[in-house]
């Protein structure tokens, strides 16, 4: 059962919380299976990403951290050039979308799109119906197109040409070192 789900649920607690604290998740979840054998049923990987879930759940330092991490890659990106850049906008105007929806958006939107789960597995791993999950998932999916399309116009009139990324781009000038 380890080596068969492992890796998911690693992937799993990554999308999640972060590759700072996946590991501990892992283990976490894997005790718990190890301690409750006899309740896990066929196929496992359904159960122990709901044992995953409930171990983030059980601290709010996960989605702390997701967002230092993310407002660092934000501040340190570089300025992109040419259609490289649309897409990197694009892209980034996507992340954003997604991290101000709800955690249960996106977590629906992480087990269909990045975990690749079937309805079927991640309404298994949510404690729901099939139904209920399709649901959640088409409602999920629209508003994160809402918040995609609300974010379009605001930061192409919102947003500078490049961005200041670093002390010298910024005028900042360190003690004994020349700009």
């Amino acid at each position: 059962m380890y080596d068969a789900c492992r890796q998911r649920v690693w992937a799993y607690a990554t999308a999640r919380a972060g590759r700072q604290i996946a590991d501990e998740v892992v283990s976490e979840t894997f005790a718990i299976a190890w301690r409750r054998i006899g309740d896990v049923p066929e196929p496992a990987l359904p159960w122990l990403l709901g044992v995953a879930r409930n171990v983030l759940r059980e601290g709010h330092r996960a989605e702390v951290r997701r967002a230092e991490v993310a407002e660092e890659l934000w501040q340190h990106a570089p300025g992109p050039a040419g259609d490289v850049a649309e897409q990197v906008a694009e892209r980034l105007g996507v992340l954003r979308a997604l991290a101000g929806l709800s955690a249960d958006d996106r977590e629906i939107l992480i087990l269909t799109a990045w975990q690749g789960l079937t309805p079927r597995d991640a309404a298994r791993v949510l404690g729901c119906s099939k139904t209920a999950f399709r649901v959640r998932l088409h409602r999920a999916r629209r508003r994160l197109q809402q918040a995609v399309e609300q974010d379009g116009p605001q930061r192409a009139a919102a947003a500078p040409a490049r961005t200041p990324r670093t002390e010298r781009d910024q005028g900042v000038e360190r003690v004994g070192h020349a700009a």
